[in-house]
């Protein structure tokens, strides 16, 4: 029997892989999905989302149902690549890029020539010209831009640009970039996300898309880093930094962010660092920022033991463990590291972790000896001080009258609102989110 010849191969079934693979198929693409982890691969071939994502299970189900989804373990034979696996820091902030050459490796034995390879994944500046060296030391009978006679490999580089949460709908709407390592290679990526994409497609060189990418993310990191730091300077003055901030917006060229407890997820709270790697000499602002949000955790955890000093072995309610509102990504999140700083410093304390959008404690926490997530209403009752760190929906609609007498630390400034601040409660002035 002959081989299978895909219309698109994504190697990497995570949270941008899957919601790409599953857009490629809804679109009547034949499409692999390729993941290391068994488990993910049998969800989806039982057309399950194995994380949160609204919007997401529908279209994958219905993709695997009518066969132009599948996924699998191995690498087979595609007509187009998408890589799109974890480029994690290194010890050093640069660029984990092993698993990067893993799927190289992987994909390098089934090129016939004439292919298209898109890396996805976040990554420093140079990498896709990297990707496309290691290919050819792979594969030294192909070639990258035709010259010698050799069958041609196209590689380019287009990042994701979606938002957790609103994934299934940005991976359409949003306007993507394109770099390739040529402009041939460039029109065929064009081609292929046409598909897909109804936002707008620029075209330019592999280096700058990658740049693009993280631009974007760094100058999101800056401006947070901005919010945080002036909800330090509020907790020193006893200015309500939340009141602050909606007054200086009214001026008609000043948006400042909200803070909050820290900068997670994949993107903000690693992508700056790639610039400061690539160029260290020269990024002393994006470097300053990145340790102002890597910075805000602790000063939560500083807030919450001052509130307890005179309370050894106070309950501790803590809301929230994803890095952004419902959803269950955990990756980088500043709740995790807060968690973790908490069971440290009150050691005498209980520490009760509420997240309806996760379904177990990351090792990073159940390490920490924490043994299980609770119940909202039950960790609230139990609670000494309540710690809001994530703005899920579930957080939203808390009874006023279940927090009064407690002690609350809101760091995302969502019970800063009349119905709660009339309520009997006893605010932590931490700036990063006063409520009354």
């Amino acid at each position: 029997m002959d081989e299978t010849i895909f219309d698109v191969a994504v190697i990497g079934l995570g949270y941008i892989g899957l919601p790409t693979a599953a857009s490629f198929a809804a679109k009547g693409k034949h499409v692999a999905g390729i993941d290391v982890k068994q488990a993910t691969v049998d969800a989806v071939n039982r057309g399950e989302v194995p994380f949160v994502e609204p919007d997401m299970a529908v279209v994958v189900s219905g993709a695997v149902n009518l066969g132009y989804l599948v996924a699998m373990t191995t690498v087979p034979t595609a007509d187009a690549y998408i890589i799109a696996v974890p480029t994690p820091l290194a010890e050093g902030k640069g660029a984990d890029l092993s698993y990067l050459r893993s799927a190289v490796e992987a994909l390098a034995p089934k090129l016939r020539g004439g292919e298209l390879v898109v890396l996805e994944s976040t990554s420093p500046p140079g990498t896709t010209e990297r990707l496309g060296a290691y290919l050819m030391e792979l594969r030294p009978d192909l070639s990258l831009d035709a010259t010698d006679g050799h069958g041609q490999v196209h590689v380019v580089h287009s990042p994701e640009r979606v938002l957790p949460g609103r994934i299934m709908i940005e991976i359409v709407t949003n306007d993507r970039v394109i770099g390739g390592l040529t402009e041939e290679g460039a029109q065929l990526a064009k081609r292929l996300y046409e598909v897909i994409c109804q936002g707008q497609i620029l075209l330019t060189d592999a280096t700058t898309a990658e740049m693009t990418k993280l631009v974007e993310n760094t100058f999101r990191d800056v401006n947070i880093a901005f919010a945080n730091e002036l909800s330090i300077i509020c907790d020193k003055l006893g200015i309500d930094v939340w009141k602050l901030i909606e007054m200086a917006n009214h001026h008609p060229r000043v948006n400042v962010l909200r803070p909050g407890p820290g900068v997670g997820g994949h993107c903000i709270a690693v992508d700056p660092w790639f610039i400061v790697d690539a160029v260290p000499e020269h990024s002393g602002l994006i470097r300053t920022a990145r340790e102002v949000n890597d910075s805000k955790p602790y000063h939560v955890v500083r807030q919450a033991v001052e509130a307890l000093a005179d309370k050894p072995g106070a309950t501790v309610a803590v809301l929230g463990l994803a890095f952004k509102a419902n959803i269950d990504d955990v990756r980088e999140s500043p709740s995790v590291t807060i968690v973790q700083e908490l069971v440290k410093q009150l050691p005498a304390s209980t520490i009760l972790v509420v997240d309806p959008n996760v379904e177990e404690l990351p090792a990073a926490v159940a390490g920490s000896g924490l043994s299980r997530l609770h119940g909202q209403d039950e960790a609230i009752a139990a609670a000494d001080l309540v710690m809001l760190l994530v703005d899920h929906d579930d957080f939203l609609t808390v009874d006023p009258a279940s927090l009064e007498g407690k002690q609350i630390i809101d760091t995302k400034g969502i019970w800063n609102q009349p119905d709660v601040a009339e309520a009997s409660l006893q605010h932590i002035p931490v700036g990063a989110g006063v409520g009354g």
